[in-house]
């Protein structure tokens, strides 16, 4: 029998358009699998909806999480999660599903939850002996010290929200007198600010996967931004070079995808993850995991598979077969 997938996609952040494509690529590839029948259902702040091939929408039954298709009502065997952002990746839509005992491809939502904080999680890999940049904490209408700041963390700096994803609201500044403007564009995004020093180094992100039943490290990237760094047009407009596989030597690459496996299975992670480093003085600094990662062919991910031998199809389908 057939098993019927939910691809969800979209969501209530600024990462709403990038999820989107990732979730009709991988529907595209799916439908192709004549062994599964795929639906695609829409996430946002309007509602919750199923869209059909010829673009007709109808709402989805929250209390079951379940559709109607030409007057015959659809229950899913899995959901496929491709939402980046809330409330995909924060927890709360695992929360969502766990409560009605569907299984869905992502962590879970304490691992989902943990992850989505960059400064938990941060302070949860350090603990596990990881270097990670310094930091601290800004939270929006509370009142900061410039000095005390600034004696803990050297310029530059980055200021991102805590919580968020594809660089929306995060700014790399030099100056003090800058830090104002910054934490109002974070505060756009999320009512924590990370504040962060700059670890000037090579940036590396690693995949990992579950693959027949074993985690794996996919070949590392390096991202080489055109701009002062990795920020929305540097991932999304063309403006980096992406080098897969990243151009290090076999030890280093040994020890950040070992790294990477072992933040992977310490989390309790599932499904897709990606971690990204500073690679400086043949150290890796961690920097955050994305546990939804963008799955359209130009992102990292899909570019890591595809250098391993692995296709699109055998990576959407890994995380189907490996539940």
């Amino acid at each position: 029998m057939k098993k019927n997938i939910a691809i969800i996609m979209g969501g209530y952040s600024s990462e709403y358009d990038i999820s989107i494509k990732s979730g009709d690529v991988v529907y595209k590839i799916l439908s192709e699998d004549k062994d599964l029948n795929v639906h695609r259902i829409i996430i946002n702040k309007e509602g919750w909806y199923f869209k059909d091939d010829s673009g007709d929408k109808s709402e989805v039954i929250l209390n079951s999480f379940q559709v109607m298709s030409n007057g015959i009502q659809i229950s899913f065997d899995l959901i496929f999660n491709t939402i980046h952002g809330i409330p995909g990746e924060n927890g709360e839509i695992q929360k969502y599903f766990e409560k009605l005992g569907l299984k869905q491809t992502s962590s879970d939502s304490i691992s989902a939850k943990l992850t989505f904080d960059k400064n938990a999680c941060k302070e949860k890999v350090k603990l596990m002996g990881y270097n990670v940049p310094l930091s601290t904490i800004i939270k929006k209408g509370e009142s900061y010290d410039y000095d005390m700041i600034f004696s803990k963390l050297r310029l530059p700096i980055f200021v991102k929200p805590n919580e968020g994803g594809s660089s929306f609201g995060i700014s790399r500044i030099e100056e003090k007198k800058d830090l104002k403007k910054a934490l109002e564009l974070c505060f756009g995004e999320d009512d924590n600010a990370l504040v962060e020093e700059e670890v000037q180094g090579r940036e590396i992100s690693v995949g990992v996967i579950k693959l027949d039943n074993k985690i794996i490290a996919l070949p590392p990237t390096e991202i080489i931004s055109h701009n002062s760094f990795f920020d929305y047009d540097a991932k999304y407009n063309g403006e980096s070079d992406e080098i897969t596989p990243a151009e290090i030597n076999y030890d280093l690459e040994e020890i950040v995808k070992g790294i990477s496996i072992d933040i992977y299975k310490k989390l309790n992670l599932n499904g897709f993850s990606r971690c990204d480093f500073i690679l400086k003085d043949d150290k890796f600094y961690f920097l955050e995991v994305n546990t939804n990662p963008g799955l359209t062919e130009e992102s990292i991910l899909p570019q890591q598979a595809k250098a391993a031998g692995i296709s699109l199809k055998k990576l959407f389908k890994s995380v189907i077969y490996n539940e």
